[in-house]
């Protein structure tokens, strides 16, 4: 069977590091077996939802590589879920409530006092025709839930929290549709999973009572459900959740110049007990991409970790992959000699402007003056087209008895304005010849 996953947002806002993580294990499970992943936009909520973010969605998987193999919209699948509910209505599975939400709070505090789980009572079950009548008449509408089968035990291997068990007397009848006729989250998710020949859900834990009550719809409407996966929520560095990580979206990474290949590098192993390596690719990743490495504890995400990949990823990206990037006149040696010592590709224009010029060196006593003009007159007669730093070193090192810092330090500082940076050897014949016996001697 052809493995087919999904990733079903809401969009009432931009995607943030969570939703990103389920994409991407979403499409590492499918790209695994050569599956299919499917983009479903889950746009129900009229109100909440907005086109800019179907954009921004569709423009944050594509920067990320993520490229669905499919999309629907729910908003489009209405006829569908109607069929099916009226269905589901006329199998007995699907029943009136009139609650308010002021008297089923009543109720469930009612419940907790007594110390008994609050759960829906089912007293709308008792209302004859007569009384749906009579409220119809009084402009009562109702919402509707579906009705929970008490003699089935709910059960399924988990791909990560294994053996899952739960009794559906100790839950409550879930809402599906409001009394406005909108859809709730749980049925039309089910029909869709159905229509679109899921074969695997992968989700955070926050679901898994969901997928209790999912199995049911599922089989309800003749259908074998998906396999289920529940995946440990992320926390923040503080180690616990935090609302900071529901604000962090592709936009502020980008911004930050956290390149797609870093998010995905640190994203694909959160949460599994494989170490993050930066230098694989999305092939590797989704070969290595395997549910019974996930752990139960919550998935620890660390911005600094993530710039921390995102330099290593940097120090290994090739030229082709970033020229459009990069300052007009850089080319592939410059790029080359920079890169590792870049975090961000943005940085290296600070350093382009080092080869370029001008530099700003510190103030040198005549001590280091001296032996800097000397340097200028050795650099003069040298081949630049050799390896200009080795020859301009090896000279100045025999004829002023200089070695260590006190020969390197005073060039790397006249030639680049810097204490530190790039190899000199590398960035040394970048430079043109005039420029750097310029700078030496000034």
């Amino acid at each position: 069977m052809t493995t087919v996953t999904r990733f079903a947002p809401s969009p009432t806002g931009k995607l943030h590091v969570g939703n990103v993580r389920t994409a991407l294990h979403n499409w590492l499970l499918a790209k695994k077996t050569g599956g299919k992943f499917v983009l479903r936009i889950d746009d129900t909520d009229a109100e909440r939802s907005r086109e800019e973010y179907v954009e921004a969605i569709r423009a944050d998987l594509q920067w990320l590589g993520l490229v669905p193999e499919g999309e629907e919209r729910q908003s489009l699948r209405t006829d569908l879920y109607e069929r099916e509910f009226q269905r589901l209505v006329s199998a007995g599975r699907i029943y009136r409530a009139y609650e308010s939400a002021q008297e089923l709070d009543l109720k469930r505090k009612i419940l907790l006092g007594r110390g008994l789980p609050p759960i829906y009572d089912r007293a709308a079950l008792k209302l004859t025709e007569a009384d749906h009548a009579a409220k119809a008449s009084a402009g009562e509408k109702p919402h509707w839930r579906f009705l929970l089968d008490h003699d089935q035990p709910i059960m399924w291997n988990d791909g990560i929290r294994g053996a899952q068990n739960f009794d559906p007397r100790q839950m409550s009848d879930p809402v599906i549709r409001r009394a406005d006729g909108s859809w709730l989250y749980m049925l039309p998710s089910a029909i869709d999973d159905i229509a679109m020949g899921i074969t695997d859900v992968l989700r955070g834990e926050d679901h898994v009572s969901n997928t209790a009550t999912q199995i049911q719809m599922f089989t309800a409407l003749g259908a074998t459900p998906p396999r289920f996966a529940h995946e440990a929520l992320l926390t923040g560095s503080e180690g616990k959740l935090s609302k900071r990580l529901g604000a962090l979206g592709m936009a502020d990474f980008r911004e930050q110049g956290i390149e797609p290949e870093a998010i995905v590098a640190l994203l694909a192993r959160l949460g599994t007990s494989d170490s993050v390596d930066p230098s694989l690719g999305a092939d590797a990743l989704a070969a290595s991409f395997d549910l019974s490495r996930f752990g139960r504890a919550p998935a620890r995400f660390d911005e600094a970790d993530l710039h921390r990949v995102n330099a290593q990823i940097v120090h290994r990206l090739p030229y082709a992959r970033v020229a459009h990037l990069l300052p007009a006149g850089m080319g592939e040696p410059a790029w080359d000699a920079i890169r590792p010592n870049l975090a961000h590709i943005d940085e290296a224009r600070e350093w382009w402007q080092v080869v370029t010029g001008p530099v700003t060196a510190p103030a040198f006593d005549d001590e280091t003056r001296a032996f800097l003009a000397e340097a200028a007159t050795v650099a003069t007669a040298l081949d630049w087209q050799a390896d200009p730093w080795r020859a301009l070193t090896s000279a100045l090192k025999d004829s002023t008895g200089r070695k260590g810092k006190t020969l390197f330090l005073p060039l790397r500082q006249a030639l680049t304005g810097h204490d530190h940076g790039p190899e000199m050897a590398a960035l040394l014949p970048l430079i043109a010849k005039e420029e750097a016996v310029r700078r030496l001697s000034a």
